[in-house]
């Protein structure tokens, strides 16, 4: 089982179909483009709470936070999305935001980049709401379960940089500025998966403000500076176990991880 993604989100995912659908139960393509799913979502999702999960989760995918939220068992304020809240919120400008989420919950804000809207707003959602800041609601209770975590990475910076290129250059060719333009005319250029990385820069090409090849490049840094923050974020756990994702032997290495582990946990 795999967790999770959301519908139409093909050309940027990069994702092949065909595998998608081998795999059993998977929840991936649950979400439509306008869904919000918060954190709190992942920590109650039924297969989590079961003793054993039959059959055995595997959570793909490089979010921090979400993964973190199930593997640490991150306790997370159960606050609904507050629309009208966030409307007034959002009018006041992620400047003003940001430095008032400094003064009512300094802990939050210190982990949240000052550009980053979407949790900046979630976080100040929920001291409205509860009146207390978010991160005084914060805690962690551990699965029951034994968690294998493995982690693949390239030997290299610019390796890593080549592989981004790439996959650029793959997703425009599958349709990624089609994909973006569809999703505007269905839902509007304010849809917040569209300020999201590998939409916005596209969203930009097609309102005129940047070449094709000008939003390539920005993809390309942009994506460059996200992979730096999840090799930190990620590097920093020392429960995730490290594979080459450049190996010749990349799945068996894994595989006989796994069967180790499995047998170990019987």
């Amino acid at each position: 089982m795999t967790l999770e993604r959301g519908r139409s989100q093909e050309a940027a995912g990069g994702r092949q179909q065909a595998e998608a659908r081998e795999a059993e139960g998977t929840t991936q393509n649950a979400l439509t483009p306008s869904s919000t799913h918060a954190i709190i979502h992942s920590r109650h999702h039924p297969l989590i709470h079961s003793p054993l999960p039959t059959p055995l989760p595997l959570l793909v995918g490089g979010t921090g936070l979400y993964i973190k939220a199930i593997v640490r068992g991150l306790k997370i304020p159960r606050v609904p999305p507050q629309p009208e809240l966030r409307s007034q919120l959002q009018a006041l400008g992620q400047l003003q935001l940001y430095a008032f989420l400094q003064q009512v919950d300094s802990a939050s804000a210190a982990k949240i980049h000052p550009n980053d809207q979407v949790r900046t707003l979630r976080s100040l959602e929920v001291f409205y709401v509860t009146g207390r800041p978010m991160s005084a609601q914060q805690g962690e209770q551990p699965p029951t379960y034994p968690i294998l975590q493995l982690g693949l990475d390239c030997q290299s910076v610019e390796q890593s940089d080549r592989r981004i290129e790439q996959r650029t250059e793959q997703m425009v060719a599958a349709g990624l500025v089609q994909e973006v333009e569809s999703l505007c005319q269905k839902y509007g250029a304010d849809l917040p998966l569209l300020n999201t990385l590998g939409y916005a820069e596209f969203k930009q090409y097609l309102a005129g403000d940047l070449s094709l090849q000008q939003a390539k490049t920005l993809t390309i840094l942009h994506t460059r500076q996200f992979a730096k923050r999840q090799r930190t974020w990620f590097r920093a756990d020392p429960a995730i176990e490290w594979f080459d994702a450049d190996s010749p032997m990349l799945l068996e290495e894994v595989w006989q991880r796994v069967q180790e582990f499995l047998l170990n946990h019987q």
